[in-house]
C-alpha cells in the first residue's frame, strides 16, 4: 500500500541546540510517530515558507498545537493572559487551511491547530477559560495534564471513528468560542465547551481540542490517512 504524505506545520522558537541558544524549527516527535503509526510519511513545515505552494506536494496536513493566536486574527484586543503570541505564524497557517479547503486536501487540526482552523473561518476565542463564565474549572493548562470526557454528535465521522464518547487530555487555558462556518461534533461533558469540529462538505476536514498523540490515540490520525491515500 502506499504511503501518502502528511506534512506536518511546526513553530520555529529559541532552542537549546548543542552548546547553542538558537532559533529552530521542532515540534514534539509524538505528532511524527502518530503519523508514521497511521500510516503516512510525515513532513516537517517551517512557518518561514509564506507560500502555499507546498498543498500540491503532500497528500494530507496536519496543523499542530502550539501557543496562543493572536486576538487581531479575529478581531478582539489582547487579553492580559494571552501570551506568547506568533503573528506569522497564525497568518502562515491560516493561508495553508484555506489552500486545503480550496484543494479538498485532508486536514487534522489538533489542540491550537482545531483553534486556528475556526478562527481561518470565522470563528473567534476565549482568551482564558479561568476566568471564562461556565469554564473556570474547565481542565489542566501551563504544561499540566488533566483528563475529562468529550461526547460526539451521533452520525458524524469522529463518531463512527470515535465512538459515542472518549476520555481525552487536557492542557489548554484558551478554548474556542464561536466555530465560524465549522460544525461541531463532540463537546466536553462536564462544561460543554467545543472539542471537535469538522467541515461537512469536505472529504475529511476535523479539528480536536486534546492531544490523542501523547496518549496512543491514533484513530483519528489513521483516518487521516486513509482520506489522504484516496485523495
Amino acid at each position: 500500500m502506499n504511503r501518502p504524505v502528511i506534512g506536518i506545520t511546526a513553530p520555529t522558537r529559541m532552542t537549546k541546540w548543542g552548546p547553542w541558544d538558537m532559533d529552530a524549527t521542532v515540534i514534539p516527535a509524538t505528532y511524527a510517530l502518530a503519523v508514521i503509526e497511521g500510516g503516512g510519511i510525515p513532513v516537517i513545515l517551517p512557518p518561514e515558507d509564506g507560500t502555499t505552494d507546498i498543498i500540491s506536494g503532500i497528500d494530507g496536513l496536519v496543523i499542530s498545537g502550539g501557543p496562543d493566536i493572536d486576538p487581531s486574527m479575529y478581531g478582539a484586543d489582547l487579553d492580559p493572559d494571552t501570551l506568547d503570541t506568533y503573528p506569522e505564524q497564525d497568518i502562515r497557517e491560516i493561508a495553508l487551511i484555506k489552500a486545503s479547503i480550496e484543494a479538498d486536501l485532508p486536514v487534522l487540526g489538533i489542540c491550537r491547530g482545531m483553534q486556528i482552523m475556526c478562527v481561518s473561518e470565522g470563528g473567534s476565542m476565549h482568551q482564558h477559560l479561568p476566568k471564562t463564565p461556565g469554564y473556570e474549572s474547565h481542565g489542566s493548562w501551563n504544561g499540566a495534564f488533566s483528563d475529562h470526557e468529550v461526547t460526539f454528535e451521533q452520525g458524524t465521522e469522529i463518531h463512527r471513528v470515535l465512538g459515542k464518547s472518549i476520555s481525552v487530555n487536557s492542557t489548554h487555558h484558551q478554548g474556542v468560542r464561536d466555530t465560524g462556518n465549522l460544525k461541531v461534533t463532540g463537546r466536553a461533558n462536564h462544561d460543554g465547551l467545543v472539542e471537535s469540529v469538522m467541515y461537512e462538505h469536505l472529504k475529511f476536514f476535523h479539528g480536536l481540542q486534546w492531544h490523542p498523540e501523547r496518549i496512543n490515540q491514533y484513530q483519528m490520525y489513521a483516518a487521516l490517512v486513509k482520506a489522504a491515500r484516496s485523495s
